[in-house]
Protein backbone atom coordinates (compact mmCIF):
# COMPACT_ATOMS: atom_id res chain seq x y z
CA UNK A 1 0.00 0.00 0.00
CA UNK A 2 1.31 3.55 -0.11
CA UNK A 3 2.38 5.13 2.95
CA UNK A 4 1.60 8.58 4.02
CA UNK A 5 4.28 10.19 3.54
CA UNK A 6 4.94 9.79 -0.44
CA UNK A 7 1.82 12.12 -0.45
CA UNK A 8 2.80 14.93 2.30
CA UNK A 9 3.52 18.16 0.76
CA UNK A 10 5.91 19.25 4.10
CA UNK A 11 8.57 16.40 2.77
CA UNK A 12 9.02 18.28 -0.34
CA UNK A 13 8.55 21.62 1.04
CA UNK A 14 11.44 20.97 3.08
CA UNK A 15 13.61 19.22 0.54
CA UNK A 16 13.09 22.38 -2.03
CA UNK A 17 14.17 24.77 1.07
CA UNK A 18 16.85 22.76 1.72
CA UNK A 19 18.42 22.80 -1.99
CA UNK A 20 17.22 26.62 -2.28
CA UNK A 21 19.20 27.45 1.11
CA UNK A 22 22.45 25.79 0.00
CA UNK A 23 25.18 28.24 -1.30
CA UNK A 24 25.05 27.41 -5.24
CA UNK A 25 26.40 30.33 -8.13
CA UNK A 26 23.77 29.29 -10.33
CA UNK A 27 20.44 29.36 -7.58
CA UNK A 28 18.63 32.21 -8.60
CA UNK A 29 19.27 32.01 -12.38
CA UNK A 30 17.87 28.64 -12.81
CA UNK A 31 15.26 29.36 -9.88
CA UNK A 32 14.03 32.46 -12.57
CA UNK A 33 14.19 30.12 -15.43
CA UNK A 34 12.41 27.50 -14.11
CA UNK A 35 9.44 30.22 -13.21
CA UNK A 36 9.13 31.65 -16.26
CA UNK A 37 6.88 29.03 -17.84
CA UNK A 38 4.48 28.97 -15.35
CA UNK A 39 4.63 33.18 -15.30
CA UNK A 40 3.93 33.06 -18.95
CA UNK A 41 1.30 30.33 -18.90
CA UNK A 42 -0.63 32.42 -16.33
CA UNK A 43 -0.19 35.99 -18.21
CA UNK A 44 -1.33 34.67 -21.40
CA UNK A 45 -4.73 33.27 -19.41
CA UNK A 46 -5.27 36.35 -17.32
CA UNK A 47 -5.23 38.69 -20.63
CA UNK A 48 -7.61 35.98 -22.46
CA UNK A 49 -11.33 37.30 -22.91
CA UNK A 50 -14.19 35.22 -22.54
CA UNK A 51 -17.52 35.98 -24.25
CA UNK A 52 -20.97 34.52 -22.64
CA UNK A 53 -24.02 33.49 -24.48
CA UNK A 54 -25.03 36.06 -27.09
CA UNK A 55 -28.80 37.31 -27.06
CA UNK A 56 -31.45 35.39 -28.02
CA UNK A 57 -33.05 36.83 -31.39
CA UNK A 58 -36.46 38.25 -31.43
CA UNK A 59 -38.41 36.49 -33.93
CA UNK A 60 -39.19 38.77 -36.09
CA UNK A 61 -42.39 37.49 -39.22
CA UNK A 62 -41.96 38.16 -42.87
CA UNK A 63 -42.77 41.25 -43.68
CA UNK A 64 -42.71 40.82 -47.42
CA UNK A 65 -45.83 39.33 -47.65
CA UNK A 66 -48.91 40.97 -47.74
CA UNK A 67 -50.84 40.37 -44.77
CA UNK A 68 -54.52 40.71 -46.49
CA UNK A 69 -53.52 37.66 -48.93
CA UNK A 70 -55.98 34.81 -49.73
CA UNK A 71 -55.86 31.58 -49.44
CA UNK A 72 -55.94 30.79 -52.72
CA UNK A 73 -53.50 33.50 -53.62
CA UNK A 74 -51.25 31.38 -51.47
CA UNK A 75 -52.52 28.15 -52.74
CA UNK A 76 -51.24 30.03 -56.10
CA UNK A 77 -47.90 31.00 -55.30
CA UNK A 78 -46.77 27.45 -53.86
CA UNK A 79 -47.94 25.79 -57.04
CA UNK A 80 -45.89 28.23 -58.97
CA UNK A 81 -43.32 27.94 -56.70
CA UNK A 82 -43.42 24.28 -57.01
CA UNK A 83 -43.23 24.23 -60.66
CA UNK A 84 -40.64 25.89 -60.42
CA UNK A 85 -39.12 23.88 -58.39
CA UNK A 86 -39.82 21.33 -60.47
CA UNK A 87 -38.41 22.60 -63.36
CA UNK A 88 -35.11 23.30 -62.06
CA UNK A 89 -34.57 19.48 -61.07
CA UNK A 90 -35.81 18.63 -64.49
CA UNK A 91 -33.24 20.93 -66.28
CA UNK A 92 -30.01 19.66 -62.93
CA UNK A 93 -31.23 15.96 -63.93
CA UNK A 94 -30.78 17.00 -67.99
CA UNK A 95 -27.58 18.10 -67.36
CA UNK A 96 -26.69 14.94 -65.06
CA UNK A 97 -27.62 12.47 -68.00
CA UNK A 98 -25.39 14.53 -70.40
CA UNK A 99 -22.79 14.84 -67.97
CA UNK A 100 -23.17 10.67 -67.79
CA UNK A 101 -23.26 10.38 -71.60
CA UNK A 102 -20.18 12.73 -72.48
CA UNK A 103 -18.21 10.17 -69.62
CA UNK A 104 -19.66 6.92 -71.19
CA UNK A 105 -18.22 8.54 -74.49
CA UNK A 106 -15.20 9.13 -72.73
CA UNK A 107 -14.97 6.10 -71.46
CA UNK A 108 -15.79 3.82 -74.65
CA UNK A 109 -12.68 5.99 -76.16
CA UNK A 110 -10.40 5.01 -73.73
CA UNK A 111 -11.12 1.09 -74.12
CA UNK A 112 -13.38 0.56 -71.08
CA UNK A 113 -16.73 -1.49 -69.93
CA UNK A 114 -18.76 1.56 -70.22
CA UNK A 115 -22.06 -0.43 -69.49
CA UNK A 116 -20.87 -2.24 -66.88
CA UNK A 117 -19.66 0.91 -65.55
CA UNK A 118 -23.41 1.96 -65.77
CA UNK A 119 -25.06 -0.94 -64.42
CA UNK A 120 -22.61 -0.18 -61.12
CA UNK A 121 -23.30 3.44 -61.21
CA UNK A 122 -27.35 2.32 -61.62
CA UNK A 123 -27.75 0.08 -58.88
CA UNK A 124 -25.81 3.04 -56.46
CA UNK A 125 -28.40 5.57 -57.68
CA UNK A 126 -30.87 2.63 -56.61
CA UNK A 127 -29.72 2.24 -53.49
CA UNK A 128 -29.59 5.54 -52.48
CA UNK A 129 -32.56 6.77 -53.43
CA UNK A 130 -34.22 3.32 -51.61
CA UNK A 131 -32.33 4.58 -48.63
CA UNK A 132 -33.73 8.22 -48.60
CA UNK A 133 -37.20 7.26 -49.20
CA UNK A 134 -36.54 4.56 -45.99
CA UNK A 135 -35.44 7.82 -44.13
CA UNK A 136 -38.42 10.01 -45.15
CA UNK A 137 -40.79 7.26 -44.51
CA UNK A 138 -39.10 6.99 -40.90
CA UNK A 139 -39.04 10.37 -40.68
CA UNK A 140 -42.41 11.23 -41.37
CA UNK A 141 -44.97 10.97 -38.39
CA UNK A 142 -47.53 8.29 -38.61
CA UNK A 143 -51.06 9.64 -40.28
CA UNK A 144 -54.41 9.31 -38.57
CA UNK A 145 -57.51 7.71 -40.84
CA UNK A 146 -59.99 10.31 -40.29
CA UNK A 147 -62.78 8.08 -39.05
CA UNK A 148 -61.35 7.31 -35.43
Amino acid sequence: MFSKSRFNPASGLADFWNEIRRPQPYRLPILIVSSLPVAGMLYWGMNSTSYGEPERPKVQWITTLDEARTDAQIVAENISNQELKDLRAAEEARIAEAKRNMYKALGAAAGMDVDAIERKAAAERAAEEAAAAKRTAQAAPPQESAGQ
